[in-house]
């Protein structure tokens, strides 16, 4: 240390040349007439060196022990060889090297200037961190360890990087960071206690401002970048464009079916993606990924005509049908309907599974609406083409009751071949209100065949045709004004049904019950009972019959009339005298003649 006290005297200690101390003062006095200036020039600019400063220093030579280094002093300051050897143990500094070195002292008890270079390193790295610290700018470190709380990180010297300011996102697991180089921001620091907090978080979240601005002025619809892989979901892949993330949807991912993105895409790779949608303002951006390759529905149309026999591979079955991938990116729908020719399936599920490898045909494409429609049957033969070699009309068959209706019931003639039992054609004259009256599921009957309608895959069935038709044989029989009899089954409101013979049923009306249309006359009658009718109406084509109860009791009535007049006539002759008065009295009014 170096004093100017209050008389002028000069009171420093400097090495002299042969290398012992003396005093500056006792120089003065030795040689008077010698300029202070001169002097001071002369021991080696003392002034210019303060204890406790970093200077330069010039390596002179290098032992097995020590660094010799100049500092400009007379003397020359001693390091210790430990300062000068780095991780891999080999010296780092050699002769002629220039290194900052930190003055202790400005001699010590042999007269030489003890320096160190390991403190002017310290002092340099804090001097650093401070700068770095008010002027907001970035380190560079290496993690060294993972502590309680975050990372200890070697900057120079070891500061702590918390947990929470590791990233912009969570981190699970920081034993990852061991070894690392990282960049960090200086946000607190304490020299007295050595204390320095860093901040990564804030030098990402930065960096990705940057990235994200320019992003943004030059992102548009339609180009084509590349982007790493954020996340992936179960609806698609999120991928970081530097600074904005694109949504790289499930559907644009390949022209074909796509069930797991996690199968196509790892995180963290690097994919190249087209822009679809971009929405500046919302900061959203729409990505494909199959739109970089061509669209296999725009020649479709050319390679698949209607007809075509294709291969494929079944990859969805739901209620009303299956669909086929016909190639990545093509699929058809081979409706329920279009299974089989002869078997009804409920669900696609009983016939298919899923992977089957099926041949189909195409029945209809739409390329432009992405449709095709393909049927598994038609590989076959259509049996119905055939039917009516097999079943001409009125050939009599048998088959199994397979279903009953409202309208009828339906007969499975051979497997799959159903033919329609209407209603209407269970009974000539039994009036059926559900086949279920004469039918059940699983009765083997006897049917005849009616009609065919191949095209439409219909087969008409009847089984009241096994029998003469009753209606025929009836209205050959008889006709308008001959007498029947017959059995009152039951009354309506306009008249009375009466079944006749094999079952026929003819209606009374009400004005056909007794002269004068009374309402009480069908009282007269019950249900059961046995009378005659004379037939006033046949219709056979409506096999409809009418009735008369009131004709028969007027023509009862006359024959009556007609034989009691007959027997008065025949009694007449014997008593025409007597009964001369009993002649009628005549007037001159003709009306009463």
């Amino acid at each position: 240390m170096s004093s100017l006290d209050r008389g002028g005297a000069v009171n420093a200690h400097v090495l002299s040349p042969n290398g012992k101390g003396a005093s500056l003062g006792e120089n003065i006095q030795e040689n008077g007439s010698t300029d202070y200036a001169q002097l001071l020039d002369q021991y080696g600019g003392v002034g210019d060196l303060i204890e406790g400063e970093v200077v330069k220093g010039k390596v002179l030579k290098v032992t097995s022990s020590e660094v010799i280094v100049d500092v400009g002093y007379k003397s020359e300051g001693m390091i210790s060889i430990r300062e000068f050897i780095g991780l891999d143990g080999v010296v780092n500094v050699r002769a002629g090297d220039e290194i900052d070195v930190l003055l202790e002292f400005a001699e010590d008890r042999e007269g030489h200037v003890v320096l160190s270079r390991e403190k002017a390193e310290r002092i340099k790295v804090w001097d650093d961190i401070e700068k770095a610290f008010t002027e907001q700018s970035i380190l560079t470190g290496v993690v060294i360890d993972r502590i309680k709380g975050g990372l200890c990180v070697d900057i120079g010297v070891k500061a702590f990087l918390p947990g929470s300011q590791i990233d912009v996102k969570p981190v699970k697991n920081l034993d990852n960071f061991r070894g690392q180089t990282v960049q960090c921001q200086v946000i607190k620091i304490n020299k007295r206690r050595g204390n320095i907090v860093l901040s990564r978080k804030i030098v990402l979240e930065e960096q990705q401002s940057k990235r994200k601005s320019y992003i943004l002025g030059v992102l548009q619809e339609g180009s084509i970048v590349f982007g790493i892989v954020k996340n992936i979901t179960d609806y698609g892949v999120f991928v970081d464009l530097g600074g904005i993330d694109g949504l790289l949807h499930i559907s644009d991912i390949a022209w074909g079916r796509v069930n797991q993105p996690a199968r196509l895409f790892s995180l963290g790779s690097q994919i190249k993606v087209k822009v679809l949608k971009f929405d500046r303002e919302r900061e959203r951006v729409s990505l494909g990924y199959k739109q970089l390759l061509p669209d296999p529905w725009a020649s479709a149309g050319e390679r698949y005509g209607i007809g075509t026999r294709v291969q494929g591979r079944v990859v969805s079955l739901i209620d009303y049908g299956a669909f086929l991938e016909i190639e990545d990116g093509i699929e058809g729908l081979i409706h329920v309907s279009e299974m089989s020719w002869n078997k009804r399936i409920k669900s696609p599920s009983k016939l298919l599974s899923l992977g089957d490898a099926v041949e189909a045909v195409v029945l209809d494409i739409n390329a432009e609406g992405r449709r095709m429609s393909l049927g598994l049957k038609q590989i076959a033969p259509d049996p119905w083409t055939t039917l009516a070699d097999r079943y001409s009309v009125g050939t009599l068959v048998t088959g199994r009751v397979r279903n009953l209706t409202d309208f009828g019931a339906f007969i499975e003639v051979e497997d799959g071949i159903d033919g329609l039992v209407h209603i209407s054609d269970l009974s000539w004259t039994r009036k059926v209100k559900h086949p279920s009256e004469m039918l059940k599921k699983g009765d083997q009957v006897h049917t005849v065949v009616l009609h065919i309608d191949a095209e439409n895959h219909r087969l008409s069935l009847g089984i009241k045709q096994l029998q003469p038709d009753v209606w025929e044989q009836f209205f050959a029989k008889y006709q308008i004004g001959d007498l029947i009899r017959g059995v009152v089954v039951r009354f309506t409101s306009f008249g009375v049904f009466v079944e006749l013979e094999n079952g026929i049923e003819g209606l009374c009306h009400i004005s056909q019950l007794e002269e004068g249309n009374d309402p009480t006359a069908k009282e007269q009658l019950v249900v059961g009972g046995s009378y005659d009718f004379k037939i006033i109406k046949l219709q056979p084509h409506e096999k409809k019959i009418g009735l008369s109860l009131k004709a028969v009791i007027e023509l009862r009535a006359k024959q009556e009339i007609n034989s009691y007049v007959a027997k008065a006539s025949a009694q007449g002759a014997s008593t025409s005298g007597e009964m001369t008065g009993l002649q009628p009295r005549h007037t001159n009014d003709p009306k009463k003649e």
